[in-house]
């Protein structure tokens, strides 16, 4: 894949990665197409859309959540189609909910879309729990 490419999707990566982790909630979905789907290992069944997440975090938030910081290591970017492209990192995410701050240690794969002239968007998450020594 060329470099421009590659350095448009890391772009669009780490621009996702930033307003998660500042909790930026609409920098955060709008970097998501609004057919994306989501599949949380901590939730009972798959979310079809943006609006289905954007709605159980709004749920989330008033419980009290908010995400605090976000870490991503161990990044892969594959190119398994001219207009697609699969990151899979491991994700080290603080935040805080009812019970107080948490240090969650997961795996996630996210997969994003060429736009015709604007760039990447995520197309689908799916979020795993990490097995392993914490980061």
């Amino acid at each position: 894949m060329a470099d421009a490419t590659t350095a448009d999707v890391q772009h669009a990566i780490d621009a996702l990665i930033r307003a998660f982790g500042e909790h930026d909630t609409a920098a955060y979905f709008e970097a998501f197409s609004p057919d994306a789907t989501f599949v949380f290992y901590t939730h009972p069944v798959p979310l079809p859309s943006r609006e289905a997440y954007r709605a159980l975090w709004t749920e989330w938030e008033s419980d009290g959540f908010r995400v605090l910081a976000c870490r991503s290591s161990e990044q892969c970017v594959t190119f398994p189609a001219p207009d697609v492209a699969v990151l899979t990192h491991r994700v080290g995410t603080t935040v805080r909910d009812s019970t107080g701050t948490v240090e969650l240690d997961e795996r996630e794969t996210i997969l994003f879309r060429r736009r015709d002239d604007s760039g990447w968007i995520a197309v689908h998450e799916h979020l795993s729990p990490q097995s392993g020594p914490a980061m």
